[in-house]
């Protein structure tokens, strides 16, 4: 498999406009209960998407998970499931501090704990710090912690600017109670990094099937979204029965039902784009490839505070706090660069 580091950043980049834009169709869905669209979306991004492009793009996909062992498939699994919690609780943290805000501090941590914890889980850890490309890596890991520390100060000074506004763009505002969701979130939602490791020997077994490379990773994430379709399915499903909102999947007051159910389903498929081009970029990284998750999240930051700034999120705001959110973005850009280098010397 040949390394191309370049090409892998690029595939990141279209991954994380596809992971900072997913929210947006959500917008859209009018009189359903959170839980009602973020499970109709789910479905379209956990189960449905996945099979389809394992049928399209990775034909060999049924006969790679039959030829891979039961603990494999299994630690995959869990740890999507795992990974399912933190993005039940990654929505709540949009919910509390909007796009910009909760994609930059759960995603930095995610960052953060998905790309340190695998070498550490593996022993390779020590082997890193031993050479120049291992150091530049985790160098690039600190300056992406930068970036969360600089775009949490400018959420504390947003919040002191903009709580008394009624008008405030994300109604539910609260950077005290957010910021734990947020960085809980971030801690759980590692698990995704831990689940294509754990997944390798599924993306080997589809290689040997005749799996192209660029896309052995596709029968992988079918297994790690099942666990995420397990956590995510539970809970909503508790949620409808509590708050009486399994109504909505019959039902949408004056809104159109077919007009929630397409934009719930677009919802879903740009999630799954995500990890469709985040599979496909982890095959281009090289040696370091665990550093993807780090390059993959800071992307999504980048954009989804462009979405924010778009959607007036930050309406309000002085002159200074803008320019606190535009010194972090620019540092979570600069941690991209040093990651991508640190796997240029590695390659």
């Amino acid at each position: 498999m040949e390394a191309n580091p370049v090409l892998g950043v690029v595939l990141h980049a279209v991954g994380g406009l596809a992971a900072a834009s997913f929210y947006i169709p959500y917008k859209r869905v009018q009189n359903w209960q959170w839980e009602s669209y973020w499970l109709v979306g789910g479905v379209f991004s956990w189960l449905v998407a996945p099979l389809v492009a394992a049928a399209i793009l990775a034909p060999g996909a049924l006969e790679a998970l039959r030829n891979t062992s039961f603990t494999a498939i299994f630690w995959t699994y869990l740890f999507g499931l795992l990974w399912g919690i933190g993005g039940l609780t990654f929505g709540l943290s949009v919910r509390f501090l909007g796009l910009s805000l909760g994609y930059a501090i759960a995603l930095g941590f995610c960052a953060a704990f998905g790309t340190v914890i695998p070498p550490l889980f593996m022993g390779t850890f020590g082997e890193m710090l031993s050479n120049m490309s291992g150091v530049t890596t985790l160098l690039g890991v600190l300056v992406c912690l930068g970036g969360i520390a600089v775009c949490g100060w400018a959420g504390v000074l947003r919040e002191r600017e903009t709580e008394a506004e009624e008008d405030n763009a994300v109604v539910e505002f609260s950077f005290s109670k957010g910021v734990w969701v947020a960085v809980f979130a971030g801690v759980m939602s590692a698990c995704m990094a831990f689940a294509f490791a754990a997944g390798e020997p599924i993306a080997a077994a589809a290689r040997d099937a005749g799996v192209a490379a660029t896309f052995s990773n596709v029968p992988v994430l079918i297994v790690i979204l099942l666990g995420g379709l397990t956590t995510n399915f539970v809970w909503c499903a508790y949620l409808n029965v509590r708050n009486g909102s399994y109504r909505d999947y019959a039902s949408a007051g004056s809104a159109s039902l077919v007009r929630n159910y397409v934009f719930a389903a677009l919802a879903g498929v740009i999630w799954y784009l995500q990890f469709f081009f985040y599979g496909m970029a982890t095959t281009k990284m090289g040696a370091y490839d665990f550093s993807s998750w780090t390059i993959h999240m800071a992307f999504i930051i980048v954009f989804s505070n462009v979405w924010g700034l778009l959607y007036r999120e930050w309406k309000g705001s002085r002159p200074k706090t803008l320019a606190v959110l535009s010194v972090g973005i620019a540092v979570l850009v600069l941690s991209t660069v040093v990651v991508g280098f640190g796997n240029y010397l590695a390659s």
